[in-house]
């Protein structure tokens, strides 16, 4: 089965930075589009970023940049470098997976996701 662990995120200053790690695992589906999204207290969740298979990169213009979403094909690892902070920025992020065609933007369209990381600036 699918599993993405996330890691790196903790509190951190305005105009800090951080880069956030998802590690995916049990992912059969060649190329899949694979995302950052986050969540506030008593918010929907909501796209950070996505990146195709073949590489093309979509960000929300409220991070767009200040925030990159790569990834390590070979170890099936997605990122997202987090630069100058913003206390708006504060929030649980999620890695997604969507094992079909296609990269959209709306989290029901995701079907495997991480348990979360804390990203607190203050």
């Amino acid at each position: 089965h699918v599993q993405l662990v996330e890691s790196g995120g903790e509190s951190v200053q305005a105009e800090g930075s951080l880069r956030l790690s998802c590690v995916a695992s049990g992912i059969t589906y060649k190329g899949p589009c694979m995302g950052w999204f986050s969540q506030q207290p008593g918010k929907e969740r909501e796209l950070v970023a996505t990146m195709e298979g073949y590489g093309r990169t979509l960000y929300v213009d409220s991070v767009e940049g200040r925030f990159t979403i790569t990834r390590e094909k070979d170890k099936n690892i997605l990122y997202l470098q987090m630069n100058n902070l913003k206390p708006g920025d504060t929030a649980m992020y999620y890695c997604a997976v969507r094992l079909n065609s296609g990269c959209p933007i709306r989290p029901s369209d995701f079907s495997e996701w991480g348990q979360g990381t804390q990203v607190t600036v203050s």
